[in-house]
């Protein structure tokens, strides 16, 4: 179930009113959430950070962990760039069976060229995804990120933006979360669950839930 440090840190960006918040969140962490039911995801058109055209068509076929945030950000992009980098470095070979998305908020100042050397210090594994404003407007809404901004002295600004990895299977659906706060620990069984959802060998990591992280029975023998 998605966490409830998430869909605070997402409400209060995006303005709800603190009673509202508090039937949001009764209502999406209770026992009959519908959340896992909404449509997150979809299409895009993209340009990745080699200046090819992408779409959702390019995620296909394969879990994906999806990450929106901006190569300005003076801490959480990094922190979690870094964490989602670990974790795919831990898994070892399994980790090429799943796509890792960093998707710009800012196309304005993250051209493909900055795209480019701001990756090159995290994982070569993570892609980076940018495009016209229009398009990344299109795309934030399709994945429901909260973003705003905000205006510095001198005429620059930073900006307010949903906090999070977002997982999804292979046929595009919204399978969990990677909070911001996730332990390394945490994140990594959740990209190993994410990638061997069935997986029964005695040498496999622990089946985790996608969205709360607790641990899973085995599904071996389940066809």
């Amino acid at each position: 179930m998605i966490s409830r440090s998430f869909l605070i840190g997402f409400a209060v960006l995006a303005g709800v009113p603190a009673l509202a918040l508090l039937l949001v969140v009764a209502f999406v962490t209770g026992p009959h959430s519908s959340f896992h039911s909404a449509r997150i995801g979809g299409a895009f058109a993209m340009t990745e950070m080699t200046g090819r055209s992408v779409s959702e068509k390019d995620l296909a076929g394969k879990p994906f962990a999806i990450f929106f945030g901006y190569t300005s950000c003076p801490d959480i992009c990094p922190t979690t760039l870094v964490a989602l980098g670990d974790a795919l470095r831990r898994m070892g070979p399994d980790a090429d069976r799943l796509s890792a998305v960093f998707v710009t908020l800012d196309p304005q100042r993250d051209t493909p060229e900055q795209m480019r050397a701001y990756l090159a210090s995290f994982d070569p594994r993570i892609r980076g995804f940018t495009g016209t404003q229009a398009q990344t407007d299109a795309m934030a809404d399709g994945f429901h990120i909260s973003r705003r901004r905000v205006p510095l002295p001198g005429g620059s600004y930073t900006l307010d933006h949903s906090a999070g990895v977002f997982l999804f299977d292979a046929r595009g659906e919204i399978a969990g979360e990677i909070p911001y706060d996730e332990p390394a620990d945490g994140a990594l069984a959740k990209l190993e669950t994410l990638v061997s959802p069935k997986a029964c060998l005695p040498e496999a990591p622990p089946r985790v839930d996608l969205w709360s992280g607790a641990a899973l029975g085995s599904s071996c023998g389940a066809g």
